[in-house]
Parts: C-alpha cells; sequence; structure tokens
C-alpha cells in the first residue's frame, strides 16, 4: 500500500468519525426533545385530570345544593295514632280491667267493669293504656282503657310555619328513620297538613323575639309492610318537594 492510499484511508476514516459524532449529537437531541415531550404531555395530562375532579365536585355540589333545595327535613317527628278512650256511661267502683298495655283485642272484646256495665271495645286494635286503681270511684265519661287502631299510625312532624310550610303538599313522597332502627330509611307519602297550628306549641325567634307557630305534618305509611313500627316512637322526617 503507497502512501497515498494510506492518506485516503485516513482521510476516509477521518470523515466516518465526524459523521459519527454528528450522529449521536442528533440522536442526544432527539432523547431530549422526546424527554420534553413526555414531561409535557404529563403535565397536560395532570392538568386535564384537575380539571375533570374540579368539574365533577362543582357538579355533585350543584347536585347537591337542587336537592337541598327540593327536601324539607323535620327532625321533632314521632309515629303516632289517635287514641281510642273507653269509658263507662254511668258511675261506679272500677271493679276489673281485663286488658294490659301492648295487648292486641278484637272488636267488642270486653275489657273492664264498671259497677255492673261492662266496658267493650268497639273496634279491633292495640291497647295504649289501661287502669290498675281497681276499686276507685269513676265517673261517667272516664276513660278506663286506651287504645289505638294499628292503620291509623302516622309519623306526625312538626314544622315551623317559616321553615318551608308553604312548600308541603299532600301527596308528595316522604322518608323517615326511626331513632330505635338506626338509619333504616321507611317510606310514606304525605297524607295531611294541618289548616291550624298546634295551639299548646309557640315557638319563640332568637332573632327578633317573633312568635311562630308549629303545624303538624301526617305522613302515612304502609303498616303491614312496617310492622316494628309502634306507638310513640320518636322519628325523623324528610319531605321530597314535587
Amino acid at each position: 500500500m503507497n502512501n497515498q492510499e494510506e492518506k485516503a484511508i485516513l482521510k476516509s476514516a477521518e470523515g466516518g468519525s465526524a459523521s459519527g459524532g454528528d450522529e449521536e449529537k442528533l440522536i442526544a437531541e432527539v432523547k431530549k426533545e422526546e424527554k420534553l415531550l413526555r414531561r409535557l404531555i404529563k403535565d397536560v395530562r395532570v392538568v386535564i385530570a384537575l380539571f375533570v375532579i374540579v368539574a365533577a365536585a362543582i357538579a355533585v355540589g350543584i347536585f347537591i345544593f337542587m336537592n337541598a333545595q327540593n327536601r324539607i327535613k323535620i327532625d321533632n317527628s314521632q309515629i303516632t295514632a289517635a287514641s281510642i278512650d273507653l269509658a263507662p256511661t254511668a258511675g261506679g267502683a272500677l271493679e276489673a280491667v281485663y286488658v294490659n298495655e301492648g295487648d292486641r283485642i278484637n272488636a267488642d272484646t270486653v275489657v273492664a267493669r264498671v259497677g255492673n256495665e261492662l266496658i267493650k271495645s268497639k273496634i279491633a286494635g292495640t291497647v295504649i293504656m289501661a287502669r290498675e286503681d281497681i276499686g276507685k270511684l269513676v265517673v261517667p265519661g272516664e276513660k278506663v282503657v286506651s287504645m289505638i287502631d294499628p292503620a291509623d299510625l302516622r309519623v306526625v312532624g312538626r314544622l315551623a310555619e317559616d321553615k318551608g310550610l308553604q312548600n308541603v303538599s299532600v301527596g308528595e313522597r316522604a322518608t323517615f328513620t326511626v331513632d330505635a332502627f338506626g338509619g333504616r330509611v321507611f317510606n310514606g307519602i304525605v297524607d295531611e297538613v294541618s289548616p291550624t297550628s298546634r295551639a299548646d306549641d309557640v315557638v319563640f325567634s332568637i332573632s327578633d323575639k317573633r312568635q311562630e307557630q308549629e303545624f303538624n305534618i301526617k305522613v302515612r305509611f304502609d303498616v303491614s309492610a312496617y310492622p316494628e313500627l309502634k306507638n310513640g316512637m320518636s322519628a325523623k322526617l324528610t319531605i321530597y318537594r314535587n
């Protein structure tokens, strides 16, 4: 190999080294750009995720707010039914009482005897009070036994006039919980909105000492579906406006 050939080979080798160096630099630049692009994509994804979370939170907040506007809560509620008082038509000594509180009785059941008069139930129901003072003098019309018709059980809530009373209507859906059964939810329908206030209950507004009247809201429920619900149980009502 002559000198000219050696020079040619060396020159070719030097040229190849220079070309290889440029290629490595180019690859490094490409990798750097790819890294920056991946970081940018990651940042964009984070921003999008944050935007979605914020939007979802706002949507949930609006949903909760709208639902709250369509609900009326009544914490001061109780399951109850109108009592049926059984009393003698003539006076005399209370000779005997044949039933006890909590008894389920049929119609025409003899519940007590005052003098020679037998006191009978007119309908079937549950005894909620039975006197025990045998021998005491009873005047005409004085109750000796009280009972209820379980079919008449209602959830009765006490709602102040400025707490949404004007927005409650008969037929609206209602749910309620009972203290005795924790968070279990029962279903019902608004059966009655009292046209007059509870005369014995006057609430005073703290802000201006103004008298506020309370009204009874009665909710009907399927007694046969909830036999565990008893007269006198405390409850909390939620009414859903149409």
